[in-house]
């Protein structure tokens, strides 16, 4: 139960290793939020974590084995918040940097491609905004934890 058959050096390289790869790849998959989260992305992100536990602890299932892990884990993810506060480019290449999708009822369609974010999406953070159609959009932004903000041309003429 408390003894370890992978080192905790070992557990702990394991641990960074997985929290690297998670990091860049969730990356690569764009920006959404938790709350915003399709059922096919919780299923990834379920499958994920299942997936990446055997090579994170090797085979140990002890439970000091599980902590080093787990305190590897809440260490690296303090380490990277304090990275992305601290440093304008390390933000830009973890969390991304805000996007423009719509300014002055221009809609751009390759960033909605690229940020892989619908029309039906877009429809209702325009309502949830107070606006129709893209034509009553001064800008709309993706910012970075995968929201939409809206700003109508009504708010910005008054």
């Amino acid at each position: 139960m408390w003894n370890l058959t992978v080192s905790w050096p070992e557990l702990i390289v394991r641990s960074l290793i997985v929290y690297v790869f998670l990091l860049i790849l969730l990356r690569m998959t764009g920006k959404r939020q938790i709350g915003q989260l399709a059922p096919f992305d919780l299923v990834l992100l379920l499958v994920l974590s299942n997936a990446v536990q055997n090579s994170m602890n090797g085979g140990d299932n002890s439970v000091t084995g599980g902590l080093v892990s787990a305190a590897t884990l809440v260490a690296l993810n303090c380490l990277v918040s304090f990275l992305t506060f601290r440093s304008k480019t390390m933000e830009a290449l973890i969390e991304g940097r805000p996007e423009i999708l719509i300014h002055n009822g221009v809609l751009f369609d390759s960033v909605m491609r690229t940020a892989k974010i619908t029309h039906h999406e877009l429809a209702a953070a325009l309502r949830q905004g107070g606006c129709l159609s893209v034509d009553d959009v001064h800008t709309a932004v993706l910012e970075n934890n995968g929201s939409i903000s809206v700003v109508s041309k009504s708010k910005v003429a008054a």
